[in-house]
């Protein structure tokens, strides 16, 4: 019989002594599977896991349809698997609020980043700021490009008005990796602008993010705006 709970022990202690720097990913995924599978043995799993995904990062990537796929994985490992990441977004978007003045491309980055990790589509935020430039919103807009009818202009100026805001950022990912705007990108920065600008709130910047990189089109001169 495997000696499941003094393997568990051992290996808590161990990253209890060392932290993860010296574990494996196999080891990593192994642990982690230790709160959402009681009294089991998690090794034979982890490494079933890696094998089918490839990596660490592409087990905790996955989507529960994909992780259910993997023989040995339920409802309640993908739900955990996809939780634990779900915390880990949420922890860096309450670490990232601020009562400071935000007045950056830096600062913006920082604050919208989290809001896109792990996401496989294309999704739209507004980063709203007041007259003292601190943050009072970061409202998710929708799903789909820019330029989609399902994230239409009317409606981040809507949620502009509905925030008091003076200020604002809009932000969307690129999932194929190339964070270089398109040529609907950027005519709908302009169009946007325009109708913020009627009622007087400054669309300061456009950012488009893609996997650990994002480009401002404010700073790469694909937009200007004039303070007010």
């Amino acid at each position: 019989m495997t000696d499941t709970s003094g393997h568990r022990q051992r290996m808590k202690s161990r990253f209890k002594a060392e932290g993860l720097d010296h574990f494996d990913e196999r080891h990593v995924l192994e642990m982690l599977l230790y709160y959402c599978v009681p009294r089991q043995d998690t090794r034979e799993l982890s490494l079933r896991l890696l094998k089918h995904f490839g990596s660490f990062a592409q087990v905790l990537d996955a989507t529960p349809e994909e992780l259910e796929r993997v023989p040995g994985v339920g409802e309640g490992i993908s739900t955990f698997l996809q939780f634990r990441r779900a915390v880990e977004r949420y922890y860096r978007i309450c670490k990232e609020k601020t009562d400071e003045p935000v007045t950056t491309v830096e600062q913006y980055g920082s604050i919208l980043s989290s809001r896109f990790q792990g996401e496989r589509n294309e999704v739209v935020y507004i980063l709203c700021l007041d007259a003292k430039c601190k943050v009072v919103s970061c409202m998710f807009v929708g799903e789909g490009s820019v330029n989609s009818a399902n994230v239409p202009i009317r409606r981040v100026v809507e949620m502009c008005l509905a925030a008091n805001a003076a200020s604002a950022v809009l932000a969307h990912n690129h999932p194929s990796g190339l964070a270089m705007p398109s040529e609907e990108d950027v005519a709908t920065t302009f169009r946007l602008a325009k109708a913020l600008d009627a009622v007087e709130v400054a669309l300061i910047d456009h950012l488009i993010f893609t996997d650990g990189d994002y480009i401002s089109l404010l700073q790469s001169n694909y937009y200007r705006y004039k303070p007010t």
